[in-house]
């Protein structure tokens, strides 16, 4: 006898999307996602990761490559959405998400050429998903600058530049591999071939953008099959970047400085989909020593940072809630009903039956305790199958039949 098993689900959409075919991203089809904060050495990188972690892991120094080894750390996932809801059902403990991130060590004018920490700098932003790259935005005679001075639209340049070129290296050495077994073809098979031609094709593409100094991911056009090839290779280009022009106190606190309008411009030609973030690392730091946890959330730029990260990897949350514990999940956008099950367990998206959907914005307003009859008389509970995708806030309840015990 097969027994269903029952969970509940909380995630934020406004309507149920069912027939839209989603269209391929860039990057891993994974819901942990990682990102690495990255700039030019000595530009406040560890002094950030220090704030965003508010630990001591990171080591912040007036000297270039005062980071060697990449540094890890796993910050929390702000959401108010998460606050409202263990309120709502009188959650014991609140769970909420979580993003990884690294401190990278820093950058130098031809790392593409091995100089400074060259390829294991390459090496350690091809392991991450996303970017955050700082760029210093302050002046101060006694923080030396590796290339002499500020110039954040410069320091933009030299990372790009350096990425541009690796990520050239590294197409020209698979096109010529692809070229030689493409001539050779043996006995490969039809769908062999055609996936060769598909990937020689992308790549052909991509160094053509390259080329003309674009990043790959600013490429708007992409054909699906030409995203699944690029994915395969992992490219530097192709990750999203969240741009972090670190400031004086006073610039951030005015949320103005004299390098930011040149900043945009750059943005705008070479990282159109980049967002642009003002902030503080020694602001940040102070703040994180405060006692008052209110004031430090009011004023900080570390919960937008998170957020804006998260968009630019395409994540989304759903939340599961109980008189017990609350808690925030993470999926990709385009996620289907059953995919997102499955991150809570295996079993429930293998024996997916069906869910219950609630809107978050049909409850946010609610005051406890969580009355699910009156949703279910005002028809605010709908039920959606296997093609249903969760948007960021979906409310969720699962049905699942029991696994077979072996």
């Amino acid at each position: 006898m097969r027994l269903a098993y029952q969970v509940r689900l909380y995630a934020s959409s406004p309507t149920a999307k069912t027939t839209k075919v989603p269209k391929k991203l860039f990057g891993r089809p994974s819901n942990n996602l990682t990102s690495g904060i990255v700039g030019l050495a000595n530009v406040g990188k560890s002094t950030f990761f220090q704030a965003i972690t508010k630990s001591t892991l990171g080591n912040p120094a007036n000297y270039p490559f005062a980071t060697i080894e990449p540094e890890e750390a796993r910050v929390l996932v702000p959401s108010a959405e998460l606050d409202n809801l263990a309120k709502l059902y009188g959650s014991k403990k609140k769970i909420p998400a979580i993003l990884k991130i690294f401190d990278i060590a820093g950058l130098v004018r031809g790392a593409s050429d091995n100089k400074g920490l060259g390829n294991a700098f390459l090496n350690d932003i091809r392991s991450v998903d996303g970017i955050f790259q700082v760029v210093r935005a302050f002046k101060d005679t006694e923080i030396t600058h590796i290339e002499g001075g500020v110039d954040p639209v410069r320091d933009l340049t030299i990372v790009q530049d350096e990425l541009i070129l690796k990520d050239m290296e590294f197409i020209e050495n698979s096109i010529e591999k692809l070229e030689v077994q493409l001539k050779h073809k043996g006995n490969k098979q039809i769908h062999e071939l055609s996936s060769m031609e598909n990937q020689l094709e992308a790549l052909n593409i991509s160094y053509e953008l390259l080329m003309e100094g674009q990043k790959i991911i600013n490429k708007k056009d992409w054909k699906d099959d030409h995203i699944d090839a690029l994915n395969m290779h992992n490219l530097l280009t192709a990750k999203p970047s969240v741009i972090l022009v670190n400031v004086s106190e006073s610039d951030y606190l005015s949320q103005s400085n004299e390098y930011l309008d040149d900043i945009k411009n750059w943005v705008n030609e070479f990282s159109p989909d980049s967002s642009i973030i003002l902030f503080s690392a020694d602001y940040e730091t102070n703040l994180s020593n405060l006692d008052d946890s209110k004031s430090y959330e009011s004023s900080s730029a570390l919960p937008l940072i998170i957020q804006e990260m998260r968009k630019a990897l395409n994540l989304i949350s759903f939340y599961t809630c109980g008189d017990i514990e609350a808690r925030q999940w993470t999926i990709r956008q385009n996620t289907s009903c059953p995919k997102a099950a499955g991150v809570i367990h295996t079993d429930f998206e293998k024996t997916f039956i069906n869910a219950e959907l609630i809107k978050y914005e049909d409850v946010k307003n609610l005051a406890p305790p969580f009355d699910e009859k009156t949703l279910k008389t005002k028809g605010k509970i709908q039920r959606v199958g296997k093609t249903y995708i969760v948007e960021d806030g979906d409310i969720l309840h699962f049905k699942a039949a029991a696994a077979k015990k072996k």
